[in-house]
């Protein structure tokens, strides 16, 4: 650890003395960003980038099918729904009394649950995301990710699809609209994109393990579950 620390001291060193910018202002603190991730970093920041980009495109299929869900928050359009996900201050969400990720996923398949059912979904899967890369939006060379937590994370969107496609009210209908089945008509573009989201978490998570010399392929049996898998309370 003593001789990486003077590596890395020696590294940024090296990026402060780098040559000025046309503008006569010096380039280093770009520099040092920039020496300061490896590779796995650059992978990681895209990686999280395309997940949440995902799950957001999701989100936004989902009103569409569903519009009645985001009426019931009180808000003026879909775009405004999208923008309280997107931007999901922890404290604005008085309607989920605290619950993220699983425990918020899950309201929106309770037919007792009166509120958004895909902000309910949505902001579950999302906060299981800002939990398995660290609540970080860009990472570094010391820092760390833990696969496990990936792996969960694409597991549990492999949960909400299966959820989508078979928890009904008591009357047999959907809870929410998704996949469109019939023969005549047939749009699997949620299954699609959550296939994409998933790819992307089971590959991150290869990644990582990769690094800490970890061996994934015992994480890599089908998960059989209708319950949402822990994320952050992992180690």
């Amino acid at each position: 650890m003593h001789r990486f620390a003077i590596f890395l001291a020696l590294v940024l060193m090296m990026a402060c003395t780098t040559r000025l910018g046309k503008d006569g202002r010096s380039e280093s603190a770009v520099d040092v960003k920039y020496l300061a991730k490896t590779e796995v970093d650059r992978i990681a920041d895209t990686n999280r980038s395309e997940v949440i980009d995902g799950v957001m495109l999701i989100a936004d299929k989902l009103y569409r099918r569903n519009p009645k869900e985001w009426k019931k928050a009180g808000l003026i359009s879909r775009e405004a729904a999208l923008e309280r996900l997107r931007n999901r201050n922890y404290r604005n969400w008085p309607e989920l009394n605290g619950a993220r990720e699983g425990q918020a996923a899950a309201l929106a398949f309770n037919e007792a649950y009166g509120g958004d059912r895909v902000a309910a979904l949505i902001f579950g899967l999302l906060t299981m995301v800002d939990a398995a890369f660290e609540y970080k939006e860009s990472f570094y060379i010391l820092d760390s990710l833990n696969e496990v937590k990936l792996f969960n994370c694409a597991r549990n969107m492999e949960i909400a699809v299966w959820k989508l496609a078979h928890d009904r009210n008591a009357a047999g209908e959907p809870l929410l609209l998704s996949n469109e089945l019939d023969p005549n008509n047939r749009n699997l573009s949620f299954e699609r994109e959550f296939g994409r989201v998933m790819g992307l978490l089971d590959f991150m998570a290869k990644v990582v393990a990769d690094r800490n010399g970890r061996n994934l392929s015992r994480l890599t049996q089908t998960v059989v579950s209708t319950f949402f898998l822990p994320v952050s309370f992992l180690k």
